[in-house]
């Protein structure tokens, strides 16, 4: 039966030791609540560390441990404690985490730690495999493991991961100061489908691997050599129903039956009626904001005394890498914080701020969210925040309001909050005023909208949503597989071509034949290219035609020495074997030249590393040493501009390899090469190309034609090969 492996740095469950025996139960997060359907009822494979440190376990428990994981579908990676030390506190918490939320004065380089996130990444794809089946698909999370797909889909290329990401992905600016950039970019390459919480990160991903390690991305796809990586957003929500339903269980307890807690919070909403409870609730991480949050908290009672008295802020802070000395810092600040503004504005019935720094039980917060009438979430840099999603879920009368930073993921599907910028403490201070002053029917408006989106996009559909969209990732990569020139393939095409009797090769040369270069004018054929051109002109009954957007005196001086038939400029020029010049294939003019080239020229000076090639007939502007996001913006811009010129004047505008060429749009490769076999019976048209030019050749050749497209992209083409350098090996079958 086909399975899903889900791997995580930790595995869903909780184990317990005592008297020598091992026990287990299962962990109610939210990460497992929306896998649950995933893991448990298709089979699957939970894949993490078990919590338990290797030096820790005594070896006569090590089965008893394996088997307790085990029945709750798991298997472990079992890590040392110099594991952790280097890729859990090392890497992953003092170098990724910092980097990736954009403090970077906090990260650390080592080596050290980067060959711990090595050795482990390889050891979880060690388990992976072991537990792997044809069919099976993989699901990787998070920045502890972003090595792991690639080092799966090395040793098993047919099976499909995914990869999400939990963590914002930085800016290329930022991300670039990583010294093993590379490095982690093809890890996550090894994914099929790459899911992040907003379109942001994505952008700043696809950004990323464009100028870093210089693949083409177009929308939300990555052309590498042999395959395309699909990249999405996919904003993670909560188990809305279990969050409503407590919170309404809550609400109907009696004083019995209530925890010390809410009895607090209700003993307060009886003595004070009329005053309202702001809350605060993170994890202590200097990414939260918490500081700035207690500052704006002072800076409104400054500002506003008349609330005084009549507004607190309840504030619970969970320990978090309490031994790390960023987290010490901020711990010892806002310790000082709370006890200053406490001191400041105390009174002899009135705390300011009620402080927490400890984990609580779930009722207890579900207590915290019914009982307080404003929330404030103010995350300087947050890849979701899932506190938010489940203050709105509790409030089942549909009062409160959510403060909330823009920083966070959260706040690209929660607009009716009021949004502020983390870091403006006059701005955070007058919105708790609005905040509190909002009107009930107001508040109802904004959290009707909220709650009905968070209902319907909840943890489940976050999933469901990820593994269909991995499904038909796999789907359309076995479709267009069906039209790989595969071995069995390549038997029928040289078979067809043994019983052809008159044959004809059309051969284009940039990115097919040769290999593309920074500079143009340094791609001339070398040896290899030449003997493979002269040696399918030399088989019997078979013409061979270059056909290029190389201007022709370019291509007349590479192939000068073999007798084939030369088609330059897209069509425009071409010389025969019989004739030693070159003939126009239609009618042209170049009295647009002076019209189009100074705004070409406008474009290179706006665009740093591109400059003008002037043909005979056309003039193309290159952007491969540009910058590639402006290079992609400016391409945009400019042919938008030149359509606008060319609609009266009879031109085209072609997209090439990082080229755009304009010329007369009465002649094309397809028009050009059709032309050329109209004079004589071809029983075997063979035709490569690899860009968008190629495509009109592809297009107006005759259906029986074998038109070979170099590279994955949609194409016209009846097959296609997955890199340049497989053109010579495809080619050489028919001259062995």
């Amino acid at each position: 039966m086909l399975k899903t492996l889900i791997v995580s740095n930790r595995l869903p469950l909780q184990l317990n030791i005592e008297n020598g025996k091992v026990s287990s139960s299962p962990s109610v997060g939210g990460l497992a609540t929306g896998l649950k359907s995933v893991h448990k009822e298709s089979n699957g494979i939970w894949i993490g560390w078990n919590g338990l440190i290797q030096e820790d376990v005594d070896s006569q428990l090590e089965s008893a441990v394996e088997k307790a994981v085990q029945e709750q579908q798991c298997a472990s990676v079992a890590l040392s404690q110099e594991d952790l030390d280097g890729f859990y506190y090392g890497f992953s918490n003092h170098t990724i985490w910092p980097m990736f939320h954009y403090f970077m004065e906090y990260a650390k380089f080592s080596n050290k730690y980067w060959e711990s996130y090595k050795r482990v990444n390889e050891k979880f794809a060690q388990v992976v495999l072991e537990n792997l089946e044809e069919g099976d698909t993989v699901w990787v999370h998070d920045y502890q493991l972003m090595l792991l797909p690639q080092l799966i889909k090395e040793e098993r290329p047919d099976v499909s991961v995914g990869f999400f990401l939990h963590i914002p992905f930085p800016s290329f600016e930022v991300f670039r100061t990583i010294p093993w950039r590379e490095q982690i970019l093809n890890g996550l390459l090894g994914a099929d489908l790459i899911g992040f919480h907003t379109y942001d990160y994505e952008r700043h991903f696809l950004s990323s691997v464009s100028r870093i390690l210089g693949y083409a991305t177009s929308f939300n796809s990555i052309t590498l050599a042999d395959r395309v990586v699909t990249v999405d957003s996919f904003p993670m929500g909560i188990d809305y129903e279990k969050f409503s339903s407590f919170s309404k269980a809550n609400q109907q307890q009696t004083d019995i039956t209530q925890s010390e807690l809410q009895r607090r919070l209700y003993h307060h909403q009886e003595e004070t009626p009329e005053a309202k409870m702001i809350l605060s609730i993170d994890r202590l991480d200097y990414t939260k904001g918490i500081a700035n949050r207690i500052k704006a908290y002072e800076r409104f009672l400054e500002k506003y005394p008349d609330y005084i008295e009549k507004v607190r802020l309840v504030m619970l802070a969970v320990p978090s890498r309490s031994n790390v000395k960023q987290y010490k810092r901020l711990k010892k600040e806002i310790d000082e914080l709370v006890g200053r503004i406490n001191g400041k504005f105390a009174t002899v019935s009135w705390t300011p701020i009620w402080y927490f720094y400890r984990s609580m039980p779930f009722t207890n917060l579900i207590d915290l969210y019914t009982s307080c009438e404003v929330a404030l979430i103010t995350p300087i840099r947050d890849g979701m925040n899932l506190v938010a999603k489940e203050y709105i879920a509790c409030r089942t009368d549909r009062t409160g309001v959510l403060i909330l930073s823009e920083m966070a993921g959260a706040a690209k599907e929660m607009n009716e909050a009021l949004l502020i910028n983390p870091n403006d403490l006059e701005l955070i201070a007058d919105t708790i005023k609005k905040a509190i002053e909002m009107p009930v029917i107001e508040q109802k408006k904004r959290n009707k909208y909220m709650q009905s989106r968070l209902k319907r996009y909840n943890v489940e559909k976050w999933a469901e949503d990820f593994m269909n969209k991995l499904k038909s990732v796999k789907r359309n990569e076995e479709l267009v597989k069906t039209k790989l020139i595969n071995s069995n393939c390549k038997e029928e095409l040289l078979q067809r071509y043994k019983e052809s009797q008159n044959r004809i090769f059309f051969l284009d040369y940039d990115g097919t034949l040769r290999g593309f270069v920074n500079d143009p004018s340094e791609a001339h054929p070398d040896e290899e290219i030449l003997n493979l051109v002269r040696g399918l002109n030399e088989l019997p009954r078979t013409e061979v035609v270059i056909i290029s957007g190389r201007d022709a005196d370019t291509l007349g001086e590479w192939f000068k020495d073999i007798p084939v038939v030369l088609i330059a400029e897209h069509g425009v020029l071409k010389k025969n074997l019989s004739d030693e010049k070159w003939h126009l294939t239609e009618t042209m003019n170049t009295d647009w030249f002076p019209t189009i080239e100074p705004i070409l020229q406008k474009y290179v000076d706006r665009t740093p590393g591109t400059f003008i090639e002037k043909k005979k007939y056309s003039l193309v502007w290159h952007y491969r040493k540009a910058d590639p996001d402006l290079g992609e913006q400016r391409a945009t811009e400019l042919s938008n501009v030149i359509k606008e010129l060319s609609i009266n004047r009879g031109l085209s505008v072609l997209y090439g390899n990082k080229v755009i060429e304009i010329k007369s749009m009465n002649v094309h490769k397809g028009k050009a090469a059709t032309n050329h076999i109209l004079s004589s019976e071809k029983d075997f048209v063979f035709a490569i190309g690899d860009d968008w030019t190629d495509e009109f050749m592809f297009q107006d050749l005759p259906e029986d034609a074998v038109t070979v497209k170099v590279g994955r992209v949609n194409t016209a083409a009846r097959y296609y090969i997955e890199r340049q350098e497989d053109v010579a090996g495809l080619l050489s079958l028919f001259i062995s």
